[in-house]
């Protein structure tokens, strides 16, 4: 079963309640399941959110109203189920108001294992999970969703969800050990550790590495790394690092040089961010998806253009895969 929960909050008033309940998968499924995320929205209106590219793979499995989810000036997706895989650009998502469902976020070697998808082909995308192009079993993640919907709370959705992955994980095809081994120390080093080092350290070329980690992660090792190195400098600037010190802990040259890969992956400057941060939009809750971290910034109001950058802006975010 599950962990006890780790955290929980929520609250209520004139804009509506909303509740986030946050807990471990059972030891026997990390570390390629990496959280639970229970969310509960009854808000009086629509609300988006800025999430910023991440080191995971996202499951949402959702009970109630769609989630609309757009990424570099595409067209919106609108699903109430989704399945999205590793990024390297911002994403703009959005509800009307009333949101119920849990979000479990995976190793991106453990997507590619339970779903057999290779993950580049899923890599910047948003689809349904029951539609995955080498999906196992039509239906079935639809199917719990629905039986999630039906349980009383959150304890025993997360132990429905231990029970269900652990059984898809024990009749799927395992990663590579060296693939994810390879992953664990790229992020580990925050995105630090060269390639040449990391296939040395696997016993493998530098292109068997890229071709197998790009297979089942999504990304080559150096998009995953610029990934890797902008998450941990997220996490520092948000615990009131300087942005040069910042810059030099996470292996940028400069601070030109993190200043310019955080506008090409989230849209915005690290000063607009960490300031929308300091100032979201009065009456919604604010929940990031990694505990102490700073992945997701509120945008004010339902149909309103971001606080620092106009949508086009979201278009230029694009990085190499």
């Amino acid at each position: 079963m599950a962990d006890v929960v780790r955290e929980r909050s929520g609250g209520g008033g004139p804009a509506g309640s909303w509740e986030t309940v946050l807990a471990l998968p059972h030891p026997r499924l990390r570390p390629g399941v990496l959280s639970y995320r229970g969310i509960r929205l009854a808000l009086r209106g629509p609300r988006r959110r800025l999430e910023a590219p991440i080191g995971a793979a996202t499951l949402v499995l959702g009970f109630e109203e769609p989630l609309s989810v757009s990424r570099g000036g595409s067209p919106p997706v609108t699903l109430t189920s989704l399945f999205c895989g590793p990024t390297t650009t911002a994403a703009v998502g959005g509800h009307g108001g009333r949101f119920a469902g849990v979000e479990v976020l995976l190793a991106p070697w453990m997507a590619f294992s339970l779903f057999g998808t290779p993950q580049h082909e899923l890599a910047d995308r948003v689809v349904h999970p029951d539609e995955l192009p080498h999906g196992q079993g039509s239906g079935r993640l639809a199917g719990l969703a629905a039986a999630l919907a039906t349980l009383p709370a959150w304890p025993e959705r997360f132990a429905l969800l231990d029970e269900a992955l652990a059984h898809w994980s024990a009749g799927a095809a395992p990663a590579s050990a060296r693939v994810a081994h390879a992953w664990a120390e790229l992020a580990r080093t925050g995105g630090t550790l060269p390639v040449p080092r990391l296939a040395e350290e696997v016993g493998w070329s530098v292109r068997q590495l890229e071709n197998r980690f790009r297979r089942q992660i999504g990304l080559a090792p150096k998009v995953a790394a610029r990934v890797l190195r902008l998450e941990r400098a997220r996490r520092l600037l948000a615990a009131g690092r300087g942005q040069a010190e910042t810059a030099a802990a996470c292996g940028f040259y400069d601070q030109a040089h993190l200043s310019g890969e955080f506008r090409a992956m989230t849209g915005c400057t690290p000063g607009q961010f960490a300031a929308a941060r300091r100032l979201p939009p009065a009456g919604s809750p604010m929940a990031d998806r990694i505990s102490g971290e700073a992945t997701s910034l509120l945008l004010p109001g339902g149909g309103a253009a971001s606080p620092f950058s106009p949508s086009a802006d979201f278009s230029k975010t694009r990085a190499r895969r």
